[in-house]
């Protein structure tokens, strides 16, 4: 078995094969040839310091070059900073192939993983992405969107950070990058992307204007939201990973009113790639990602591939 650590990881996986990656995952269990193990969390306290234990994972199928696979993802979380690993095992066997340091594919999975969905889901026509936050994942978020369509301009709406985060990004995307009020991000972004741990709504849903595509991404609580139910009951479709994770974690989901999302308003993103659904001009379209095994075990599998592992 080898240990993989981060420095081997950044050298051989890049944003464009994660998303094909992911894309191909997420296809296999839309056809129902990969199975999905849920989160499971335990917490503690230590030292006056919050703990967390959680652990996640996946079974996929052969994919060309690809071996078959099963994985855990496990992690840990004190005060709210996360260090992440991977495990990989043969399907064919049942050995132990890998052990993965996970922070950097983790930063990448979460981002490419909304890719695959704005993707397939976000009109081809956009000129502006909207980013609440200013963090990892919305760096991240940011970087991987402009890989999937082509934009003018960026609007950065964050509670502390936005300017010097705005003048950073413009200077990476070669992009016109402002920062500016909620209100106005919602109103005039054609693509938004929310990567915040807000607990309550970040902005008003009747803003949005029709044709969004909207990922929230910044929760895998049942707890906190970032999107209200204006915006959700507009939404004529809303997509998420798995339905298990969603309604066991996404609180935007769980807190919604009842009868915010018609159940066939609730799409899984690899039912979606499997028999895409027609999206009119003006349809507000809605992804609600918590982050599942499914994302790490595909990226872990392909990392250890490219390093000769299997």
């Amino acid at each position: 078995m080898r240990l993989i650590s981060e420095a081997d990881v950044a050298a051989v996986l890049d944003p464009d094969s994660a998303v094909a990656a992911l894309r191909a995952a997420f296809a296999q269990h839309g056809r129902g040839q990969a199975q999905v193990l849920a989160r499971h969390r335990a917490t503690a306290s230590h030292d006056g310091a919050a703990l967390a234990i959680s652990a996640m994972g996946a079974i996929l199928a052969a994919d060309g070059a690809l071996p078959a696979v099963l994985g855990t993802k496990v992690y840990s979380a004190r005060h709210g900073r996360y260090h992440f690993l991977v495990s990989l095992f043969s399907a064919d066997t049942g050995e132990a192939l890998a052990t993965l340091e996970a922070n950097e594919f983790t930063r990448l999975r979460t981002a490419a993983a909304t890719a695959v969905a704005a993707e397939l889901l976000a009109l081809p026509g956009v000129s502006t992405l909207s980013i609440f936050g200013a963090g990892i994942q919305a760096r991240a978020h940011a970087e991987a969107l402009v890989r999937v369509r082509r934009f003018e301009r960026v609007l950065v709406c964050a509670r502390s950070g936005g300017e010097a985060f705005a003048a950073s990004l413009a200077g990476s995307l070669g992009l016109p990058v402002a920062a500016v009020d909620a209100a106005t991000a919602a109103s005039e972004g054609d693509v938004i992307a929310t990567a915040t741990r807000s607990g309550v709504p970040l902005f008003d849903g009747g803003l949005v204007k029709p044709g969004a595509f909207v990922a929230a991404v910044g929760s895998s609580t049942r707890t906190a939201r970032e999107l209200d139910d204006t915006l959700l009951g507009r939404a004529a479709l809303v997509a998420v990973e798995w339905h298990t994770a969603a309604q066991r974690e996404a609180g935007d989901i769980v807190r919604a009113a009842p009868g915010v999302i018609a159940p066939e308003r609730l799409v899984e993103l690899g039912e979606l790639l499997v028999a895409p659904r027609p999206r009119g001009p003006r349809d507000i379209v809605v992804y609600k990602s918590v982050g599942i095994g499914l994302e790490d075990v595909a990226l872990a599998r392909l990392v250890a591939h490219r390093l000769g592992v299997c």
